[in-house]
């Protein structure tokens, strides 16, 4: 298949996600990313399907070519297509690409792994038995569930990033001052209860942080509220902050607490917030789709301020 000029030239930029572990488990080469997402690499899906490599990547390279158009027929990147949409899978490509070691790694999530077994069991003219006996597998199993199990992995505690860091800043606000992290506490509490990977990369509090300090210093909020000052501030040792400690951000004066709680809920959730959340959408199971959810979860909502 020729691909236009412009779309093959084009290079997707590898994301700024890491991968927890990866292996090669009985000749089938698989991982999990750290945001808990499970795949196959590009060779670990060619031994699943019982299928070349080349077939696997014409048909990633046709999914990129059509992915604008929306027109269906009897061709397997339409079946593609409809049983991806219909998992809420919509994405320009079929792999995530991420660096490890310097090195560029192709993984297939596993519901894209599923939509390749399916074709090669069912649709496809050339059947695969491999593809078949795979198929039944995982379909009773869970693909997931199987790469989880094989790699011996156990989904992070969703909330030890955000537990970690509120047990380090503890009581670390200057007498008078508030800091944005403890501000912002009831935010990340939304945001891991509605099922976000909350870790170094998510946590909004630099976020809030730069666009506070812009809206304090563009209003000349220091004339009314007074100066601010910094404080101590240590990541976990396992965040990659952590490298930096101790870090110095900015504490605000009680008495503009009232203020910055009026502005977080009427400004930042609603304008700033969805477009830090779009930004990770890379790190998120569910993608642009979730991001896009979670970006309006304060479209018509008050957060509640701390300890309210």
């Amino acid at each position: 298949m020729n691909l236009p000029a412009q779309l093959a030239a084009q290079k997707q930029i590898p994301l700024d996600l890491g991968i927890e572990v990866q292996k090669d488990i009985n000749g089938i080469e698989m991982g999990v990313l750290e945001n808990g997402i499970p795949y196959l690499t590009q060779r670990g899906l060619s031994g699943v399907t019982g299928v070349n490599r080349s077939v696997i990547q014409a048909i990633t390279q046709e999914w990129e070519a059509s992915y604008n158009s929306n027109i269906l027929g009897k061709d397997r990147i339409s079946f593609f297509k409809q049983y991806l949409n219909s998992k809420g899978f919509n994405e320009p490509k079929l792999h995530l690409e991420t660096i490890q070691n310097g090195t560029v790694h192709y993984a297939y999530p596993d519901i894209v792994c599923m939509a390749f077994l399916e074709y090669y069991a069912f649709e496809s003219k050339a059947d695969s038995a491999t593809a078949v006996e795979n198929y039944r597998r995982f379909a009773a199993y869970g693909l997931r569930k199987f790469i989880y199990e094989a790699l011996d992995y156990t989904p992070a505690d969703s909330w030890k990033f955000y537990h970690d860091r509120v047990s380090l800043l503890k009581d670390s606000a200057p007498s008078g001052y508030f800091t944005i992290f403890q501000e912002i506490t009831g935010l990340v509490v939304d945001l891991i209860s509605s099922g976000l990977t909350v870790n170094h990369k998510t946590i909004p509090d630099i976020s809030v942080g730069q666009a506070w300090g812009k809206y304090w210093n563009g209003n000349n909020l220091e004339s009314q509220f007074g100066a601010r000052t910094t404080y101590e501030h240590n990541y976990p040792s396992y965040y990659p902050q952590a490298a930096s400690n101790p870090q110095t951000p900015n504490a605000y004066p009680d008495a503009a607490l009232a203020h910055f709680r009026q502005w977080f809920k009427q400004h930042y959730l609603p304008t700033k917030f969805p477009q830090y959340i779009l930004g990770k959408a890379s790190v998120l199971p569910g993608g642009k789709a979730e991001a896009l959810q979670i970006g309006s979860m304060y479209a018509n909502k008050t957060l509640p301020a701390p300890g309210q």
